[in-house]
């Protein structure tokens, strides 16, 4: 498969969140939402043995951004983690975000598919040998390369290709 060639300054655009992660994320994984779910008078705040036993039983299935799995790296601990390396300017990376982003119900849900910037993280790119886009680099929990392969362009695929 094809990979882009020509660079541009231009950014990934964000990924979709998931239902899955739009009901979860006001359990108390950011200080802004923990005061939003604290203060409310028609919620209770949830004891704080709660939050880590619903950190968790958290189901991966995500479609996350790098910075958002670097903050919450825990709750994939049992996941396939697949660091998905694009380029908003690459027309192959498109295709692949575009497949994914409106088909989000198709991620397995012991997937984690993290969307990295090939343009701006350069030392990530360097740490796993990622030359082209669109790359695929599946990590274990300590950030370990799995495996790595270029060219799928749906969540089956990547599951597929998870060791």
């Amino acid at each position: 498969m094809s990979s882009c060639s020509s660079n541009s300054e231009d950014s990934i655009p964000e990924p979709i969140v998931t239902k899955v992660q739009q009901n979860e994320e006001p359990r108390g994984n950011s200080e802004a939402e923990s005061a939003d779910v604290s203060t409310s008078p028609s919620k209770k705040p949830k004891p704080e043995s709660n939050s880590e036993s619903t950190a968790q039983t958290k189901q991966p299935g995500s479609y996350l951004t790098f910075k958002e799995y670097e903050a919450s790296k825990e709750r994939f601990a049992d996941a396939d983690v697949v660091l998905f390396f694009n380029a908003n300017w690459c027309s192959t990376c498109k295709i692949a975000r575009d497949n994914i982003e409106s088909n989000l119900e198709s991620i397995p849900s012991n997937l984690a598919i993290v969307v990295v910037d090939f343009d701006n993280e350069t030392d990530l790119r360097k740490k796993y040998g990622v030359t082209i886009q669109h790359t695929f680099v599946q990590i274990d929990k300590d950030g370990n390369s799995l495996a790595k392969w270029a060219g799928s362009t749906t969540a089956e695929e990547i599951a597929e290709k998870t060791v």
